[in-house]
């Protein structure tokens, strides 16, 4: 008797699971430059137009930025905003990671390996990360105001799977972007179990003032 009810709930959640992801959509979305290239690390997030969608729906609990051979990785990290973001240290040196950012302004002292305690980002918005003592560390943390995002990949292209269908807001970010994410909006309309919808995006582009490193064994140097 006891085997038959397990079974019968195990069908019952199966159940339940298809049917999530059948009522479910697909948004493939590709970045390019100005001139054509394609961009890689943009963050991809779609703002649901009905508030309600987000209800329920939880940030990640953690997240981690290492610090390897002196650089940070990733370089751009997504995050929904409430989630802790860790910062370990995976060098043999210390680092001392901070922010000046308007949507999050926070320090950790000269550290190695793992620090006290986790940073919170609770606002929506670009934070620059670096060290205050190897100005070429520089990475980005982007809080977005909704759960649905995705980073593109080496050839400027991202898919956001599961969403609820419904109406919503795509927008774009990354460090070279000139202009705010909200002027790079497309209006899109998602319907349950259609084929993936497209998105393109052409942004402008801002140069960042990056420091020069030295050559290592095991990278080279930039300027």
């Amino acid at each position: 008797m006891k085997a038959s009810s397990n079974i019968a709930k195990f069908l019952a959640i199966s159940l339940m699971l298809v049917c999530v992801r059948a009522g479910a959509a697909t948004l493939n979305a590709e970045v390019v430059s100005s001139k054509g290239k394609p961009v890689r690390d943009a963050v991809v997030f779609a703002v649901p137009a009905d508030p309600a969608v987000l209800q329920g729906i939880q940030a990640q609990k953690q997240v981690d930025v290492d610090q390897v051979d002196k650089e940070f990785i990733p370089y751009v990290t997504a995050v929904y905003r409430g989630t802790d973001v860790n910062f370990p240290n995976s060098d043999k040196i210390r680092h001392h990671v901070y922010s000046f950012s308007e949507a999050k302004q926070f320090e950790i002292p000269l550290y190695t390996g793992a620090p006290e305690k986790p940073i919170h980002f609770d606002k929506p918005g670009e934070v620059a990360l670096g060290c205050n003592i190897h100005d070429w560390m520089k990475a980005y943390v982007f809080v977005c105001e909704s759960p649905f995002f995705t980073t593109t990949d080496a050839d400027g292209k991202a898919s956001l799977t599961d969403l609820p269908a419904g109406q919503y807001q795509v927008r774009v970010w990354h460090p070279t972007l000139r202009g705010k994410p909200e002027d790079t909006g497309q209006k899109v309309s998602l319907e349950a179990d259609s084929a993936p919808q497209i998105v393109q995006f052409t942004i402008r582009e801002k140069k960042l003032w990056k420091p020069w490193r030295a050559p290592t064994s095991t990278t080279g140097g930039y300027r």
